[in-house]
């Protein structure tokens, strides 16, 4: 019988595992769950249960076919084409998954955990691994998926792993059953960027935000909050974007470690919301303990911030590199009226506030010189002779970001 919608999605490599998959797919129908079985191993199937997608099905989903992929003779390869053909087939399905769920080593975890990329935040999404207790994050992401871990392998049934199945499954038909909470606010929500180094900022703005009756979300520039910050706008969660800080864009030029990757400062330009970004914290560039810091950085100055965490005070090169940069990504925007520049030339941060150990202000002019070269004239670029941590620079930023988005100062 054909599986009804929506239903649980149940992914891996039934030519291996068709044992402990049928036993998780025989838990979840015994919960009454509707369930569609997903075949992801490109050398066989399984006839201990039905399998409503073959391999076959995924792999030209992907633009490829098995017998490509058993040529070829190349596991990552093979990995990498069926975990978009999984992907793909997600995404046909839009509205009808109730959750993910899937099992495996090391490539069955891989192509679990890639698939699940293009699935949105709240839907349920479980992976029994063996890699569980190792560091994937580079593979989960920014999603939220719940990792656990196998404790043997993933080779058969037995006394330890039946009960992991039967948890999971419990827990992926329970997690289904929460309710999604709907929008309490009746203004709209913000994201907001923020940092050690600009908290008083941020802390202000959103005091004000929320007076006004915003819903505001802050993502710490971290790098992986950046990340997360992006896919969210792009998912469509914000109505605008108060991007205060941007150091990130610093760490990913100079090689820092808190790097957000190319694609930051990219989804707002292109979903077209309101968009109001300042450079805090573009003086600095985050490495880890100062022996970790490369050779070639051994002549700059840095901030000791903690014992592991070691602050590089960027250079007017680097400053007018990153303006180059911002504008560039800001040009992409769809909705230039509504993205703008707000520039506290005073300091980009608190250890760049006059008097504080990292302040220059031939760097902040290097930026602005840069960003008015490079920028759209569309775009609006407004400097402020003011740190960023200033209370009057955080009135300024809300009442711009009111005016986008209400058309009235607050």
């Amino acid at each position: 019988m054909p599986p009804s919608f929506p239903a649980f999605f149940v992914l891996g490599c039934f030519d291996t595992k068709g044992e402990v998959f049928a036993h998780l797919r025989e838990q979840l129908l015994a919960r009454g769950e509707s369930v569609l079985c997903i075949n992801a191993g490109i050398f066989g199937s399984t006839d201990l249960f039905p399998v409503d997608v073959e391999a076959d099905y995924l792999a030209n989903l992907a633009g490829s076919s098995l017998h490509d992929l058993r040529e070829k003779n190349d596991r990552g390869h093979a990995l990498e084409v069926m975990a978009r053909g999984a992907g793909e087939l997600f995404r046909s399905f839009p509205g009808q998954i109730k959750g993910v769920i899937g099992m495996g080593g090391g490539g069955g975890t891989y192509l679990l955990l890639k698939a699940m990329q293009v699935l949105p935040l709240g839907l349920p999404k479980i992976c029994i691994s063996t890699l569980a207790t190792r560091d994937v994050s580079h593979l989960v992401g920014v999603k939220d998926i719940v990792l656990m871990p196998s404790v043997v392998d993933v080779a058969g049934l037995n006394a330890i792993i039946r009960p992991i199945i039967d948890q999971a499954a419990a827990a992926l038909s329970a997690m289904s059953k929460v309710p999604t909470q709907k929008k309490t606010t009746g203004k709209g929500t913000l994201a907001i960027s923020m940092f050690g180094n600009t908290t008083d900022c941020v802390n202000e703005c959103t005091r004000m935000l929320l007076e006004k009756g915003y819903e505001v979300m802050a993502f710490h520039a971290n790098g992986v909050g950046g990340k997360a910050m992006e896919a969210l706008i792009r998912e469509g969660v914000f109505d605008a974007v108060l991007d205060l800080t941007t150091t990130e864009l610093a760490d990913e030029r100079c090689g820092g470690i808190l790097s957000a990757g190319p694609d930051r400062l990219t989804a707002a330009a292109e979903m077209g919301i309101p968009n109001l970004l300042a450079p805090g914290c573009l003086d600095m560039v985050n490495f880890g303990p100062r022996e970790s810091v490369p050779e070639t950085y051994k002549d700059r100055l840095f901030y000791q911030w903690a014992p592991d965490v070691t602050l590089m005070r960027t250079n007017e090169e680097e400053n007018f590199a990153l303006g180059k940069v911002i504008a560039e990504k800001l040009n992409r925007s769809k909705n230039k009226a509504k993205t703008k520049v707000l520039i506290p030339s005073k300091g980009f941060s608190q250890l760049d506030a006059p008097g504080n150990y990292f302040h220059n202000e031939k760097c902040a002019n290097a930026f602005e010189k840069a960003l008015k070269t490079h920028l759209d004239p569309e775009i609006e670029c407004i400097p402020v002779a003011l740190p960023v941590n200033d209370v009057a620079f955080a009135k300024e930023a809300v009442a711009i970001m009111l005016d986008m988005l209400e058309g009235k100062k607050p």
